[in-house]
């Protein structure tokens, strides 16, 4: 994806709490006009970099710009820009759906006119029209992302912060949320979204893993399962997925394969030139007295590429 600019730009930034560092010398752009995503596990520094770009935390090193505009502590200017959807739900939930987004629209300082527009658009986006007045706790945790992601975007924000927005919502919902983010980037908001989802992290346009408070691997997805797994990916459907990955791992010099990992109810073999490999590997297993199943050649997921960048 080409970039049309700049909207947010991380240089060396570092965040220690006492003798923890939470990010350790973190880089990265994003492009206006994209979804950037942050891929990590819990604790990975994910949140805390978002904070700093927000100008919820001061980074004890390094730097970052928002749309131009360092972020040093005084980010009064730049509020008006932005938008940011919080890991908690943050809405009230004692409030019916109009009454939020009548409020954080007030916080936001829309005119009347702007407030009226904007729950209009945001009802719509969130496909609320005909629940105004229903309780915010009475919504499905789906439909309060939904509310929420409308309300953070109230005052056209040029940015739009997300951290783990669908984390706890069921999968049906959390596809219907980045049908709105695709729907967010048609009318120019770019987006900056955490997540611990691999699948959610296939649908960013260029997105970075984050383990232990650093940047591991930088990229498009594409560029990504590219740069990381050059070999292939041999996926095996076993009876028994832990005696399978027990053999192949003793029998892996052998084999010359490079890794066996556990991908659902699934396995995963990475190596070079697997298809060669393919009748050694299952004579391998029923040798061993276990039932490979079906096997067949595919193509690497971003979960693949994960597990084999943090080796």
């Amino acid at each position: 994806m080409k970039s049309n600019g700049i909207a947010a730009l991380a240089q060396d930034l570092v965040k220690r709490f006492g003798d923890f560092t939470a990010v350790a010398g973190m880089n990265f752009e994003v492009y206006r006009g994209e979804i950037f995503g942050f891929l990590g596990p819990n604790g990975s520094g994910k949140t805390t970099t978002i904070r700093m770009a927000l100008g919820l935390l001061t980074p004890t090193s390094g730097s970052v710009e928002v749309l131009g505009v360092p972020v040093d502590g005084n980010t009064h200017a730049l509020r008006p820009r932005i938008g940011y959807m919080s890991q908690r739900f943050s809405l009230y939930n004692d409030l019916s759906v109009l009454q939020n987004l009548q409020f954080y629209g007030r916080a936001y300082g829309l005119s009347n006119h702007e407030l009226k527009e904007g729950v209009e658009d945001a009802l719509v986006l969130a496909g609320l029209e005909g629940r105004e007045k229903v309780k915010t706790h009475e919504l499905s945790g789906g439909w309060r992302q939904r509310l929420a992601l409308g309300a953070a975007i109230l005052h056209e924000p040029e940015i739009l912060f997300l951290d783990e927005p669908t984390a706890g919502v069921d999968p049906l919902s959390r596809r219907d949320f980045w049908d709105l983010l695709y729907g967010l980037i048609e009318k120019n908001i770019t987006v900056f979204v955490t997540t611990h989802y691999m699948d959610e992290a296939e649908h960013c346009h260029r997105l970075a893993f984050i383990q232990s408070g650093s940047r591991i691997v930088y990229g498009s997805p594409a560029e990504i399962k590219e740069e990381v797994m050059p070999g292939q990916v041999l996926e095996l459907a076993p009876s028994d997925t832990g005696k399978t990955i027990q053999v192949l791992r003793e029998a892996s010099d052998r084999l010359k394969i490079d890794e066996v990992e556990l991908y659902g109810s699934l396995v995963h073999v990475f190596g070079p030139q697997m298809e060669d490999k393919l009748d050694a590997i299952i004579n391998t297993l029923r040798d061993a007295g276990h039932d490979p199943g079906q096997a067949s050649l595919v193509e690497p997921s971003l979960e693949d590429v994960f597990i084999a960048s943090i080796k």
